[in-house]
């Protein structure tokens, strides 16, 4: 094993966002070094939001927006007052990448497209003249009681320790492991003293046996209710998106659900869905609806009818579980049978089996204690050249911009202290 002959002021490991934003965030003149297990930069970056990179949330009431980050929410307020939401904006606007917002808060580049985020910050990494290793694979973090000492890393078979005054972890949690996030530093921090919870995957669409789901493959359903029972119990009720898939369903608010979902699930409980296609309207008003439009429409085909009010997708799924015959015309539909449609547009059922596994997860809960870090620029209070960033840290959050936004808040903390 051979030393570099180069001592740099930091060595930031991880070149995923938080990465990327503490190598952009750096002051200039410091010599930094910025090591990744791929052979690119940003590799779970790039298919963030399904390709469209939801990078932040446009929620800018701090309380508000912390209040989404749960049992973390007291301790990212220095983090957050000192770079937030707006700073994150500002950072990719005047850069010329425009952002857009859409439901929910959630902020996404106005080309729809992860590249542009991407590609902002690997020009700003390009400027501050930042020294790249890349398909480099770190072994171990060598440390002492108090300090990292070195980084021990294989590059074609060799290995090569390279040492800093300062060093940046920011390898990412568990989730998308095909991006190389794979947990490699729980480990390591462990080994220097540092408590780690055990990660599991938090945001993660689920899976259902139900067949008919499959007809609706790549369907998407907005502002509709959706109520979750466990053993028969309503336990949790959101109004949001739901997308159908080959394996069951996904979808933000799917998501946010998932977690509690899981620990119902590992209750041994019975876990199902129940969708309300039309929350809008109470069941007085849904008859009064279709009672007008089965009279106007008396000679139409049933399934015509509907399509104004319900996605054409939905309608022989709803007739169907309602034993409605498609053929029927809308003089056909008596009180009986329009209480029973009724009943079957505000009740969708989805079983659900279970959660997709890691591989699928958006992201894992779980990692560094975050009592052991100090929030005001990400220092290890265990080791004292150590700072800890993004998805590494044990912080549960939602759907819909938040995880980036701690990366680029404890990114940028990180690289400038």
């Amino acid at each position: 094993m051979k030393s570099n002959n180069i001592d740099y002021d930091i060595i930031i490991i991880g070149g995923g966002a938080s990465g990327m934003m503490a190598a952009s965030s750096v002051v200039k003149n410091k010599k930094v070094l910025l090591i990744e297990k791929n052979n690119i930069l940003g590799k779970k970056l790039l298919i963030t939001g399904g390709g469209r990179c939801n990078l932040t949330n446009a929620e800018l009431d701090l309380r508000k927006l912390l209040k989404n980050y749960k049992k973390a929410e007291q301790f990212l307020y220095s983090a957050f007052t000192q770079y937030g939401v707006k700073d994150s904006l500002d950072f990719f606007n005047i850069r010329n990448m425009p952002t857009k917002v859409e439901d929910y808060g959630r902020v996404f580049p106005v080309s729809d497209s992860a590249r542009s985020v991407y590609n902002v910050l690997i020009k700003e990494i390009k400027n501050k003249n930042i020294d790249l290793l890349s398909n480099a694979n770190v072994q171990n973090i060598l440390h002492d009681k108090k300090q990292v000492t070195g980084v021990e890393v294989e590059i074609n078979k060799k290995k090569i320790v390279y040492t800093a005054k300062k060093y940046i972890l920011a390898t990412g949690g568990t989730s998308h492991p095909e991006t190389g996030s794979t947990g490699d530093a729980y480990a390591w921090l462990e080994h220097m003293g540092h408590t780690v919870h055990t990660p599991k995957p938090s945001l993660v669409p689920l899976r259902s046996n139900d067949i008919w789901l499959k007809k609706l493959q790549g369907i998407a359903l907005q502002d509709i209710k959706i109520n979750l029972f466990a053993d028969g119990q309503k336990v949790d009720s959101r109004k949001g998106k739901i997308l159908f898939t080959h394996y069951g369903v996904s979808g933000p608010t799917i998501l946010n659900m998932s977690k509690n979902i899981s620990d119902y699930l590992d209750k041994k409980q019975k876990v199902y869905l129940n969708l309300d296609l039309l929350p809008q309207y109470d069941h007085g008003a849904l008859n009064k609806i279709l009672t007008d439009i089965f009279q106007k429409n008396a000679k139409k085909k049933v399934v015509n009818i509907l399509s104004d009010l319900i996605n054409k997708n939905l309608i022989s799924i709803i007739l169907q579980n309602s034993k409605i015959d498609e053929s029927l015309t809308g003089t056909n539909i008596t009180k009986e049978l329009r209480m029973i449609l009724i009943e079957n547009i505000k009740n969708v059922k989805i079983n659900i089996q279970g959660l997709l596994d890691e591989s699928e997860a958006v992201i894992a809960d779980g990692g560094v204690d975050i009592r052991e870090i100090d929030f005001k620029n990400m220092q290890s209070k265990v080791i004292e050249n150590l700072y800890v960033i993004g998805d590494l840290l044990n912080i549960d959050r939602p759907s819909g911009g938040y995880s980036l936004q701690l990366c680029w808040t404890t990114g940028f903390l990180a690289g400038r202290g």
